[in-house]
């Protein structure tokens, strides 16, 4: 797999965890159990907005990639940003 590729996949990891946790309920209604515990405390702010929330599984997944830290805030940046498109793209909602 070169390059491209990877991060390619990697937007679609990053789009597909965020998904589900903002918008899905999960097997099992998981996803939707954790979110109704978590309430309205940081967490579970944080499970309702898609943008949010890519920003910190973007995090995860460059920290997957990289230890450098120049690398880890552009490579974040670039997992959310384009994840996010996805999701207007992928969305309903888009207009």
């Amino acid at each position: 797999m070169d390059a491209i590729e990877k991060y390619l996949v990697m937007v679609i990891v990053v789009w597909r965890i965020t998904h589900l946790i903002t918008a899905e309920d999960g097997p099992f209604d998981f996803i939707f159990k954790i979110r109704k515990l978590a309430g309205n405390s940081f967490f579970g702010k944080l499970m309702d907005c898609f943008y949010c929330l890519s920003i910190w599984v973007g995090l995860l997944a460059a920290i997957f990639e990289t230890r450098k830290p120049e690398e880890i805030i552009i490579l974040c940046l670039y997992y959310s940003g384009a994840s996010i498109l996805l999701e207007k793209i992928t969305s309903k909602k888009f207009s």
